[in-house]
């Protein structure tokens, strides 16, 4: 079963989606969403109030059927970069949106709050409003997160839509960084030291090669528990720069990022930055796929080609 998308996460802060077991689909996936703004995270991962209460979601899809079941931990969690699927840059208006470094040097986006939760015919939808907090706290952005989730036969399918709007009277300057992006930290066994197999769609493999090239997708696959599984990213037609850039790790992280021109193509004179002006909004959209066993490539391109025809 493809349980260890992420790695680290606990079981008290996390999303899951379940699906029926023996349906030959992806068994957990998990998407720690911790409380965090009491924390000195630059990314959110987080149920978003200053509270220091972790929550557990866990949905079971059955066709169409989702049940909830809510719990509170009681106890304060600290989130991690080590166990989320993220959206964050290192370099909008200067400020770092990525790295920790500490609560006087770290920018955040702080959930304004607790995010929405409905479904949508076999989606599970979270949806969630955040503002871009640099450390003076003065508030220069704002950042709309919606995921949908939802069982197939080919694995669970996570749909994200992140836009960011410049809607604090002035503009927002995505800075040519390679730390930043969407993605997802994996767990250890989707490590390429650990034999994780790292693949794009322009038949690239290895850390080595795939890191700051462009591509539709990107796949991760390993053994989890001693059974194939595998996670692929798709980057939609729409998005800025598409076929994006890739930040992907050998040490099992990867996010599509198509600002790091300079990192990237280890070009001085490149510059990746963007601005997008007062009053206006960038939007990038994404999919993952989470399978039991290895997609094929075909069948990877099949369903890039599907993704890109929705609009």
């Amino acid at each position: 079963m493809a349980a260890a998308l992420v790695g680290g996460g606990s079981a008290a802060c996390s999303k899951r989606l379940k699906t029926t077991e023996g349906a030959g689909r992806a068994g957990v996936l998990e998407i720690p969403l911790c409380r965090q703004t009491v924390h000195d995270l630059p990314f959110w991962t987080g149920m978003g109030q200053a509270l220091p209460v972790s929550l557990e979601n866990a949905f079971r899809c059955d066709g169409d059927a989702w049940m909830a079941r809510r719990a509170a931990s009681g106890r304060e969690r600290r989130p991690s970069l080590a166990s989320s699927v993220i959206w964050g840059h290192g370099l909008i208006n200067g400020y770092d949106f990525w790295r920790e470094l500490g609560r006087d040097k770290t920018a955040r986006l702080i959930p304004k709050a607790v995010p929405e939760e409905h479904a949508e015919g076999n989606h599970m939808v979270v949806a969630a409003e955040l503002d871009l907090v640099p450390p003076d706290g003065a508030t220069i952005g704002r950042c709309h997160q919606r995921y949908g989730v939802r069982s197939t036969p080919q694995g669970v399918v996570v749909d994200a839509e992140i836009t960011i709007e410049a809607d604090h009277g002035h503009g927002l300057t995505f800075g040519d960084t390679e730390d930043g992006g969407f993605g997802i930290r994996f767990d250890d066994a989707f490590r390429q030291d650990r034999g994780a197999k790292l693949l794009n769609s322009e038949g690239l493999v290895g850390s080595e090669n795939i890191w700051g090239k462009r591509a539709r997708w990107v796949q991760y696959s390993t053994e989890v528990s001693g059974k194939p599984a595998s996670v692929a990213i798709f980057d939609h037609p729409s998005n800025f720069r598409h076929p994006t850039y890739w930040h992907a790790r050998d040490y099992g992280l990867c996010a599509a990022n198509p600002f790091g021109l300079h990192d990237f193509l280890k070009d001085p004179d490149a510059d990746g930055s963007e601005t997008v002006g007062a009053g206006g909004d960038l939007t990038f959209r994404y999919r993952i796929l989470v399978a039991d066993g290895v997609t094929p490539v075909e069948e990877l391109e099949r369903l890039f080609s599907a993704y890109g025809e929705e609009g």
